[in-house]
């Protein structure tokens, strides 16, 4: 698949940071600030001096105060982690404008933002969890990502809580989940609770800042929208492949509407009891107004 990117795009996107809920403790260095102490020119706390310490650092004022000897500590710059993962199922394959370009825009944008201020990025599919795409050292990787994503095929099928048990444990940073979540134990209400709740309790265990990207296609959200879901037609479950033959009349398409409001809903109002970030993406929504304006809250502006 292609993804329409253009340098302005980037060149914006390059004034955000991602907001991190948790200070990094990698051992790499980079734009964030670490739960270790280092050398970084930024404050951090006082302690007793200790033989082999630097006597630079010796904060004189505070002995001629106490009389005793006291060391200056500062923040040690670290590498935060930004994990994506992408859905690559077959339903994110459907769409005027595809949720499967929307989601690898999504992708691109969110780990530029992290390559641009030297965090470290694993991008994965979720039907090969096991072979992310890695990279750090700046946005010079972007060549590389944008080329992994537009090689990503959209079939099968996605489960997401397995997938993101699969994430290898990598330290305090971002988890970004950008999926349809239409999959049975999203969809039932019966389960979806119980679904979210799981992947997000391991997510705050691995100390992540989680963030859902919800991607549905404008049809989806609004069936009036697209002529062809009128009337007598075969729906193609594109996962499963079975078919189901039903006539879309007013009163059932109200009905559709309503169950997918609801499905959005329910999974908005879990997230927010976990703390964890929520967005609805649509298809139809642009895609500036979309990064620059209904997920300013992800950033660290």
């Amino acid at each position: 698949m292609t993804m329409t990117l253009d340098a302005a795009f980037f060149d914006k996107l390059s004034r955000l940071r991602l907001a991190m809920g948790h200070r990094a403790s990698m051992n790499m260095t980079g734009n964030r600030k670490s739960t270790q102490k280092g050398s970084s020119t930024e404050f951090s706390d006082f302690r007793e001096y200790m033989p082999g310490d630097d006597i630079r650092r010796i904060d004189w004022n505070a002995y001629g105060r106490l009389d005793r000897l006291y060391v200056k500590e500062y923040m040690e710059e670290k590498e935060a982690v930004v994990s994506i993962l992408l859905d690559t199922s077959a339903s994110m394959d459907y769409g005027i404008y595809g949720k499967n370009e929307r989601a690898c825009v999504l992708a691109a944008a969110f780990a530029y933002m992290g390559l641009h201020n030297m965090d470290r990025v694993m991008v994965y599919d979720m039907r090969q969890m096991q072979q992310p795409f890695v990279a750090g050292g700046g946005k010079r990787a972007l060549p590389r990502l944008t080329d992994w994503l537009s090689q990503r095929s959209f079939d099968g099928k996605v489960d997401v809580g397995e997938a993101v048990r699969q994430l290898p444990a990598k330290g305090p940073g971002v988890t970004m989940i950008i999926s349809d979540f239409l999959q049975e134990s999203f969809v039932d209400s019966g389960q979806e609770q119980d679904t979210v709740r799981k992947i997000l309790r391991f997510l705050e265990y691995r100390k992540q800042k989680t963030a859902f990207l919800h991607v549905l296609a404008g049809e989806e959200l609004s069936v009036g929208l697209s002529e062809e879901l009128t009337g007598t037609r075969n729906l193609i479950d594109m996962e499963e492949k079975s078919a189901l033959r039903l006539t879309l009349d007013a009163a059932s398409i109200r009905a559709y509407e309503q169950a997918v409001q609801d499905f959005v809903l329910r999974l908005r109002q879990e997230c927010a009891k976990r703390g964890a970030f929520y967005a609805l993406c649509s298809t139809k929504t642009d895609i500036y107004q979309l990064i620059f304006q209904e997920l300013r809250k992800l950033y660290d502006i």
